[in-house]
């Protein structure tokens, strides 16, 4: 038996992560943030600036993994705090449910979803927020886009790995793709 140093509950030693990814799929939240008027409609799409391993810079969805024992509305709250900051007060419902499931391969072209370290299922969700939201972590910025400025292909062509087509379905989930 091996012992492991476990710094949070959950978490798996990077060593350990990249054995499993190799060899299974690993569950992931990805969430879209939104500004909803008084009726309920979206206004606004909130989008982060992100620098990858690799020196490349990408408009990103908050998104990141479950952890085991882990609810997913927990893994929502954790990651929205982690990236939007402690104060953005998302409205995320008792029960949520995804508006549809990404499934990103490590190899290009299977799916529109692409993650070259691991084959990953992501619930993907739509969440209002209403505070004040400071980017966090290892987001550069947030900027919240028009509905019809986030579909653009000036955006679009600004996310990685499929994450345009995310947002895209997100938008066409609540009516709001142009």
């Amino acid at each position: 038996m091996t012992e492991q140093t476990e710094t949070a509950p959950g978490w798996l030693a990077p060593e350990h992560l990249e054995q499993v990814r190799g060899q299974m799929p690993i569950l992931y939240i990805d969430a879209v943030p939104v500004r909803v008027d008084e009726t309920g409609v979206v206004t606004r799409v909130g989008l982060l600036l992100r620098i990858a391993p690799d020196g490349t810079v990408s408009r990103a969805l908050v998104s990141g993994r479950v952890l085991h024992h882990e609810r997913i509305r927990d893994a929502l709250l954790r990651h929205l705090e982690k990236d939007l900051g402690p104060v953005a007060l998302p409205a995320i419902p008792s029960s949520p449910q995804p508006f549809t499931v990404a499934e990103y391969f490590p190899t290009p072209g299977v799916t529109p979803y692409h993650d070259p370290r691991q084959h990953a299922v992501s619930l993907a969700y739509i969440v209002p927020v209403a505070g004040d939201c400071r980017p966090r972590q290892d987001a550069l910025d947030l900027v919240w886009f028009t509905p019809e400025e986030a579909a653009s292909p000036m955006v679009q062509q600004d996310m990685a790995g499929g994450q345009g087509v995310l947002l895209k379905q997100a938008l066409a989930h609540v009516g709001r793709l142009p």
